[in-house]
């Protein structure tokens, strides 16, 4: 499902070639590490640590209620959507396979029991339409391909032509998708084995692919080895391939479709689809190398009869139609409420359009691309007799726009009954709409001002002036811009030329919107309705009148596998029934999504609710690619986004039933292929009981179908299911949609987590800049865990992440010098032993409590970058402060909280980088089993009172050494002093033995607000606390009145006790912290003396409670200034200088 379309990098070095990929140098550390993640690759693997099974009969009686299995013995049960088999794994396919990855690894130390299984997918077009190709290729060079001859590499780059008029609106009523997958890859290469090629494939072995099977060989050996050597916890006994190339999956599918069939959940019928006329078959989604998520875009398209041809087409046309012809220009629009202002008809004076027959007298005028798309949709051929090339479908006569610009025609329901006129307009292009484009000037801007510009320079476009000052008749009243809506926009932004693309752009769409949804229709039959509500009734009295038909196509560029441009045809066709025409099934999976379905973010859920507001009728079946028949119909194939809407429920039996991945042996059980009827698969999905008569009929031990049954419904309801964002527009929602229909509610989905797109080194991934890695050039370049490491770091969100190689790269160091500071540490017999009671103990060992339950609130939220900073970042930060402050005070680190601290960081980062973590726990902390069946530790709460005092000594120590360094910098710079910092000094740290007398109201305000639970209760809001701003703004101290409020609602909001802030009490012994911190702070400074003062209120006098002499000093007087600006929690302090 995830696409593999994009090829990995050739081997070796991946940044070959490539101005953005770092190239490695010393590779020493890594290579150590890489051996070790080796090593314990293989040590899982053989220890089968990663295969679940569910608790067995024996263990829980058969027929426990599915809640008391969950209960007793808890799971997790989640996977991510089975990448195509076309490619090897890239690190966008890592990206999202780290998600679940991290969460699987959490859960397990969780001490849920966790599934983690994967497929490959092979269903549809991609493979067969690159075997198909490879066979053409070794027919026109050989099986060695060495009749290839080098080629100039094409170059052409797309012209986008800013949107006017010209280029048919979007439907702003409808959703569309803007970037799949698809879209985002580009490969220049011509030759499909070119492509090979590029993956590291020999040239002698490409000959292979040319037959479909071999892919199935080749690459899925290869998706297992890359993911293992990514540590992933994957139960491979599980792994299958999809189509009946495995007969169990095949019956498994064949199963689902047969009892969507029977609830009328697919059904049959003509409808508007993407089609390939080169492959005769319908184009969805994964068929697609071009324009994945693109649907068919339905317009009105108008038949304006010619009454007078012009001078130069009447001579065209002379004697190759008919005289008693009707001949239609055919424009197609969105607006047919607008029809009745049609002031002229536009075409492209440079554009080629045809004159196509349709029947013995009647001939459509529009492009040959137009005729193409309108060909398959019951004109020009039958449905059973589709062509399969454009040249099948010849115009009777091709001509230049210019040519007919004069023309008279007839336009349906406008007021110029007369007719009106065929006009130049340069913008018009031809590869939207027919080409051919009916004008409105008083409801589009892009109209007016085209009209406008025809008739000041009517002698320069070489046309009669009249013919562009045909009256504009107001059609719609609109609240904003009146009733000629464009006239005023384009007059009301200044602009001048239909050449003034952006602003026009800007103003269609304001047009638009304000007309659809504001607007009141002032003529014609539906005159007073909105617009809403007479756009449809308009478009059916055209269409009944035989004044205009609907027409379809590509809502953007579509190319299939095979290389062909699809367009639209209109078709009988096996579809599921998603959508408006089932509205029970849409509002049961809407309900779900809305009310019950975890989505781990707000732009998720409204992807979901958007997609679920358009989706419709999605063709689940065609004739050629790679499948599992329809069972009632076999001469289709289920297409590859239909058979993979539920096959998370076969992975919960996977193993039992078949042992390799095509199904060839069979598995636990004897079971064969055969023997899978559709009653078995009931009975296992717990549709239907177990009964006397499936047993005899599918010939499997009634003990054998227990324990089916009872994989399945332990493993379900799925828990999570991980994806890129760019499968919310299909498959993820298909994947609700018939878990829905099949299965009872309890077992629908739980959640759904998508993803971004990954950039590398902040760039677009691209295998034409270099720009690009596959996952097996990334656990090589930097080994499995710093990979790991890197994603963790790259994001979370919906928005794309980028994979920084630098991060990669460091982490490499990092866990290097990690690993070696703990091998050593270990085995330093000088650590201080004996009680753990000192105060910078207890500030570690607090510290460290505290960044277990942080991380567990991360992990348990799925935030991998969060959770990293505090598994890794915060926790060896913790670490490096305790040895700082414990080696500058005399101390010393001590070995029991080394120990634990060491044990504590490899837990915690196990879900990461479980490599690096294992060889901690087995290798230096000599652990008996490995650390992927460990539990997360169980630590104590922190405590408010040691927290705050450890923020106390960074803060202050930080802004004592801040002070020295910045005074040493003047010095440097010739500037005065109040102290030379490398002559001996005294440090005097003033603190406050109270709160300030003016700060008593701001309390009684706080305390007012907390009892009214706006604060600290779960209930503070931007609203509560903007009035607080205001309270504390109106008593006029706001300057140093607001961070002192602010800086106690914080303490609150970080657990301490209200009545402990409120009688404005610190949550520490503030002299007495530092008295622990003298001595540090004596080596870090390098001073000579240092004292501590605890300050009365004034700031004029004090007691010395850490003298020069090391005691107590006594009251001490007249203390300087800087005694003034203390205040509790906030030292000041002074240096001057002392005799040597």
């Amino acid at each position: 499902m995830a696409s593999a379309n994009a090829p990995g990098a050739a081997p070796g070095d991946p940044a070959a070639g490539s101005k953005t990929m770092m190239k490695l140098e010393n590779t020493e550390k890594r290579d150590t590490l890489i051996g070790i993640e080796k090593k314990y690759q293989q040590q899982w693997q053989d220890a089968k640590v990663f295969e679940a099974e569910p608790p067995s009969i024996s263990e829980l009686p058969y027929g426990t209620p599915q809640e008391d299995l969950h209960k007793k013995y808890p799971k997790f049960y989640g996977n991510f959507a089975f990448p195509y088999m076309n490619g090897s794994l890239h690190a966008g396919h890592a990206f999202t396979v780290s998600k679940l990855e991290f969460t699987s690894g959490f859960a397990r130390m969780e001490g849920k029991r966790v599934l983690f299984p994967l497929g490959y997918h092979v269903t549809g077009l991609p493979i067969k339409a690159c075997a198909d190709k490879l066979v053409d290729e070794v027919k026109m060079f050989g099986e060695d391909f060495s009749g290839y001859k080098e080629e100039e590499a094409e170059s052409a780059a797309d012209v986008v032509p800013a949107p006017t008029q010209a280029q048919t609106k979007d439907d702003i009523t409808k959703f569309t998708a803007k970037k799949g997958k698809a879209n985002a890859k580009t490969i220049k290469a011509k030759y499909q084995f070119q492509i090979l090629m590029s993956q590291g494939l020999p040239k002698e072995e490409l000959h292979k692919f040319a037959d479909t099977s071999h892919w199935l060989q080749y690459f899925p050996p290869l998706c297992k080895r890359d993911l293992i050597g990514f540590g992933a916890r994957i139960d491979w006994r599980r792994q299958f391939v999809t189509t009946d190339a495995n007969p169990y999956f095949d019956a498994f599918v064949r199963w689902q479709m047969h009892r969507l069939y029977e609830m009328k959940k697919i059904l049959f019928g003509a409808r508007y689809t993407i089609y390939s006329p080169k492959d005769g078959q319908p184009c969805m989604d994964h068929d697609r190398s071009k324009g994945e998520a693109v649907l068919p875009q339905e317009y009105t398209a108008l038949k304006l009869k010619v009454k007078e041809w012009s001078p130069k087409a009447a001579e065209l046309i002379k004697d190759k139609i008919p005289d008693s012809a009707e001949v239609f220009f055919v424009p197609a629009t969105l607006r047919p409420e607008t029809m009745y202002g049609q002031t002229c008809c536009f075409v492209g004076p440079n554009i080629k359009y045809g004159i196509f027959k349709v029947s013995e007298n009647v001939y459509y005028v529009f492009t040959r691309r137009a005729a193409w798309n309108l060909a398959f949709q019951g004109t020009f051929f039958k449905t059973d007799s589709f062509a399969r090339d454009i040249k099948e479908l010849p115009p009777v006569v091709e001509f230049a726009g210019s040519e007919v610009v004069g023309t008279l025609i007839n336009a349906p329901l406008s007021f110029h009954k007369k007719g009106v006129r065929i006009l130049p307009m340069d913008s018009v292009i031809a590869t939207k709409g027919t080409g051919v484009v009916t004008c409105v000037p008083s409801d589009s801007p892009d109209d007016y001002a085209t009209i406008s510009d025809l008739a000041k320079k009517a002698d320069y476009y070489r046309i009669q002036k009249e013919w562009a000052e045909n009256e504009m008749i107001p059609l719609i009243d609109t609240p904003a811009y009146g009733n000629l809506c464009a006239k005023t926009l384009v007059e009301k932004m200044k602009i001048n030329s239909p050449k003034d693309a952006k602003q026009l752009a800007e103003a269609k769409d304001l047009a638009y919107k304000e007309g659809y949804y504001k607007g009141t229709m002032l003529v014609g039959n539906y005159k007073g309705q909105s617009v809403e509500s007479a756009k449809p009734k308009v478009r059916e009295d055209l269409i009944s009148a035989g004044d205009a038909f609907a027409y379809a196509e590509p809502a953007a560029q579509v190319v299939s596998r095979s290389g062909d441009e699809c367009i639209v045809a209109h078709l009988g066709q096996w579809f599921l029934n998603y959508g408006d025409q089932d509205v029970e099934w849409r509002d049961a999976v809407l309900q779900h999504v809305q009310n019950d379905l975890n989505t781990y973010s707000s732009d998720t859920l409204h992807a979901f609710e958007g997609v679920i507001g358009w989706l419709n009728k999605w063709a689940c079946a065609r004739t050629y690619g790679l499948g599992s028949k329809l069972p009632w119909d076999p001469k289709f194939l289920v297409e590859s986004l239909s058979d993979s809407t539920i096959y998370m429920a076969y992975y919960t039996i996977a193993h039992y039933l078949h042992s390799d991945r095509f199904g060839a042996e069979t598995g636990r059980f004897q079971i064969k292929p055969e023997q899978m009827i559709d009653e078995v698969w009931d009975y296992i999905i717990t549709r239907t009981e177990l009964s006397d008569d499936l047993i005899e009929k599918s010939g499997i031990p009634k003990e054998e179908l227990q324990t089916l049954r009872r994989s399945f419904e332990y493993w379900y309801p799925l828990d999570m299911r991980g994806s890129g964002k760019d499968l919310i527009p299909n498959h993820l929602t298909f994947f609700l949609y018939v878990h829905a229909a099949l299965f009872p509610k309890k077992l629908w989905p739980r959640s759904v987590r998508s993803n971004g797109h990954l950039l590398l080194n902040g760039e677009k991934m691209s295998k034409s800049t270099g720009n690009f890695l596959t996952l097996s050039d990334a656990t090589k370049k930097f080994g499995a865990d710093a990979t790991r490491v890197a994603m963790a770091d790259a994001g979370d969100g919906t928005d794309d992440a980028n994979f920084d190689e630098t991060v990669a790269n460091s982490n490499i160091l990092r866990l290097h010098t990690l690993k070696e500071w703990v091998e050593e540490v270990m085995k330093d017999d000088k650590l201080r032993t004996g009680p753990t009671d000192s105060f910078f103990d207890k500030l570690f060992e607090n510290e460290t409590n505290d960044i277990v339950h942080q991380a567990y609130e991360h992990y348990s939220n799925t935030d991998f970058k969060l959770a990293l900073k505090s598994a890794l970042y915060d926790f060896t930060a913790s670490r490096d402060f305790y040895r700082e402050a414990t080696i500058a005070s005399g101390q010393g680190m001590h070995k029991d909280l080394i120990t634990r601290y060491v044990e504590l960081q490899a837990l915690l980062l196990t879900p990461i980088a479980p490599h690096w973590c294992d060889y901690i726990w087995q290798e230096v902390l000599h652990k008996p089993t490995t650390i992927q069946n460990a539990l997360w530790p169980k630590v104590p709460a922190a405590d408010p009172s040691l927290t705050a005092a450890r923020d106390y000594v960074r803060a202050t120590a930080s802004a004592i050494t801040s002070a020295e360094s910045a005074q040493l910098k003047k010095k440097a710079k010739g500037k005065g002093t109040s102290f030379d910092p490398k002559a001996p000094k005294k440090l005097t740290i003033f603190a406050a033995k109270a709160f300030p007398g003016w700060q008593e109201k701001y309390i009684d305000l706080l305390r007012e607000a907390f009892e009214k639970q706006s604060i600290g209760s779960g209930g503070d809001s931007k609203a509560q606390e903007q009035e607080l701003i205001q309270k504390v703004g109106k008593m006029g101290e706001a300057k140093k009145a607001m961070p002192f409020v602010q800086g106690l609602r914080k303490r609150i909001a970080q657990g301490e006790k209200s009545e402990v802030v409120f009688e404005r009490k610190l949550a520490f012994e503030e002299g007495q912290v530092l008295s622990e911190m003298v001595k540090g702070l004596k080596k870090t400074t390098g001073c000579k003396v240092i004292e501590v003062v605890m300050v009365d209120e004034g700031g004029k006098s004090g007691e010395v409670t850490v003298a020069e002499n090391g005691g107590h000093g006594g009251k001490r007087e007249d203390l300087p200034q800087a005694a003034e600006g203390a205040i509790p929690a906030h030292p000041n302090f002074l240096f001057e200088n002392v005799a040597a």
